[in-house]
């Protein structure tokens, strides 16, 4: 759970000139981190006033970040939670709100909350107006190039199969990726999510080798009520994802659980490379 719905309302009416102080950017909020700068004001541009409140607030936004479901997610989150020190604040363009509540939206949605009020996209400067702009071009870009997970309802994870139906799943399918799951607890005493290995491609299809860690972490993360059903205990499990890539979206659409004693997986796997789809 992350607590998205504990947010404070945005404060209004500080003295923004007197009130403000200059503090490093605390080790626990690792999401800003490796941003540019060091140090971040205080009060921020959601009316934090301590410390305290500033961690607990934005570890509730560490996932979202994580999920990568936006270019710019972390430089917006942290540009009103760990704002820059300068004479004045810099607020987000509103445009870069919009973009990145747009592709970040059914990301919470996904969780089961909806973008907060505090984050409401009018609160923001128009773009002509000096505040941090969104670089469309690059996103586009960037779009293009890597495809997507999306929030999709969970494949049931299969225990049971014979190789002659794997491989009709994969001649159905244009990804398989073995990976390992395991479960850590994290300082706040949240679940935690980790992909132990490296991907192991059994088709590699339209994904790109290097970016495929990156995909199915991100896919893990988004889809959490799979990934949680996956990880019942701490001890890591070993699982085939099997899915297409369409339109540019990633869909997972089989999941197989591998283990050791599976001999109907290995031999699938094998027989693949000289198997014929209809």
């Amino acid at each position: 759970a992350f607590g998205l719905s504990t947010f404070l309302r945005m404060a209004t009416g500080f003295d923004i000139g007197l009130s403000t102080k200059c503090v490093a950017i605390p080790k626990e909020m690792d999401m800003c981190h490796k941003i540019g700068y060091p140090e971040m004001r205080l009060p921020n541009l959601m009316g934090h006033t301590s410390m305290a409140e500033v961690i607990l607030k934005s570890t509730t936004w560490q996932y979202l970040v994580h999920t990568d479901c936006h270019p710019h997610v972390r430089t917006f989150l942290c540009s009103l939670f760990a704002p820059i020190c300068l004479d004045t604040f810099i607020h987000p363009c509103r445009s870069m709100c919009i973009a990145v509540r747009d592709s970040c939206a059914p990301v919470l949605a996904c969780h089961g909350h909806s973008w907060p009020d505090s984050l409401d996209c009018d609160r923001f400067p128009a773009d002509e107006d000096m505040c941090l702009a969104s670089l469309a071009k690059e996103y586009n870009y960037l779009h293009k190039v890597l495809p997507k997970p999306v929030c999709q309802t969970c494949p049931a994870v299969e225990e049971f199969f014979t190789h002659k139906r794997i491989l009709e799943v994969f001649c159905d399918n244009n990804f398989a990726v073995k990976v390992k799951l395991s479960k850590k607890r994290t300082v706040l005493g949240d679940q935690e999510y980790n992909i132990e290995c490296q991907v192991e491609f059994i088709i590699q299809g339209s994904l790109l080798p290097y970016e495929t860690q990156n995909m199915i972490q991100q896919w893990l993360l988004i889809n959490e009520n799979c990934t949680e059903k996956m990880t019942q205990t701490h001890r890591p499990m070993v699982y085939l994802l099997v899915g297409n890539i369409e339109e540019g979206v990633v869909l997972v659409n089989q999941v197989y659980h591998w283990q050791r004693r599976d001999s109907q997986l290995t031999l699938a796997t094998q027989k693949w490379r000289y198997h014929k789809c209809l």
